[in-house]
């Protein structure tokens, strides 16, 4: 068994409430993991208007297509233009 975890670093530069970063983030999420079903949740920077820290888990058999997965969200979330992917790491365990 294979445990991928990714952990994305996004900037709401145009957000100004946390109630505008929690629809934002809620958007996120729910595409998510909805298209590629893995576990998401917001994990870091829960109080700052502008930054949100989000954690992906995705569990399989092949650490390549674990990977492959993970990979693809970063892409996704950075082509949804609904906030700046910053960073992001990769773990593989």
């Amino acid at each position: 068994m294979r445990i991928g975890v990714c952990t994305l670093h996004l900037r709401l530069s145009e957000n100004n409430s946390l109630k505008g970063k929690r629809r934002i983030v809620k958007s996120i999420k729910d595409r998510v993991r909805s298209k590629f079903n893995v576990s998401i949740a917001e994990i870091g920077a829960q109080d700052k208007w502008q930054w949100a820290t989000l954690g992906v888990a995705c569990v399989s058999s092949d650490a390549a297509f674990t990977n492959s997965v993970l990979s693809k969200i970063v892409d996704f979330v950075n082509e949804m233009h609904t906030a700046e992917l910053v960073d992001y790491e990769i773990e593989i365990q």
